[in-house]
């Protein structure tokens, strides 16, 4: 009897294991592996997509924040979302007196907590058809779906598509998106 326990205890390990390992399936982005051990941080550096928001997180003086324990949820433009910016609002943003202006921007796309796609489907169909989250700048985004895809709007009315959803970080994770999302 005590042997069928001790099996029946080594085949729930086995199973749970091998679901945390699913749940946490290596993602590319950038062509890099994004590697659930790293944080959000190490992992973005990694990316050749996001070279410009890592540039303006170490700008910004976040790269501590984000290295931190969090849970969070990042929204994280790409290259191209910045590029599709009007001509030198990066290389301004950029600069020592944009400081703060640089990290208003760049936290208005990170929520507190982790919001997988399941969680963020889910708050959409409890709102009926929109989620709003509040962003750590203390703004606000609305998320919805439209055609299988999860869309996040800004307070100007700017939108952007989540490109890459689930792309799991030690200390939350990663919906990549195509265009930059700006606070009121």
């Amino acid at each position: 009897m005590q042997t069928k326990y001790k099996l029946a205890s080594i085949g729930l390990a086995m199973a749970l294991s091998l679901s945390a390992a699913s749940s946490f399936a290596q993602v590319m982005v950038g062509g890099a592996s994004m590697l659930p051990t790293k944080d959000i941080i190490d992992n973005a550096v990694n990316s050749k997509d996001h070279t410009t928001l890592v540039a303006a997180v170490t700008a910004a003086g976040l790269v501590e924040t984000l290295k931190g324990p969090g849970p969070f949820t990042v929204f994280a433009p790409t290259n191209a979302a910045f590029d599709a910016l009007p001509a030198g609002t990066v290389d301004t943003l950029l600069k020592p007196e944009n400081k703060a202006m640089l990290s208003g921007i760049l936290t208005y796309h990170v929520v507190a907590g982790k919001m997988d796609a399941a969680a963020l489907t889910q708050a959409i169909a409890a709102g009926k058809g929109k989620a709003m989250l509040k962003t750590v700048a203390g703004g606000n985004l609305t998320a919805t779906a439209k055609g299988g895809k999860v869309m996040v709007m800004d307070e100007k009315g700017g939108s952007a598509t989540v490109a890459i959803a689930d792309v799991m970080q030690s200390n939350g994770v990663i919906h990549v998106v195509d265009k930059v999302l700006l606070p009121k």
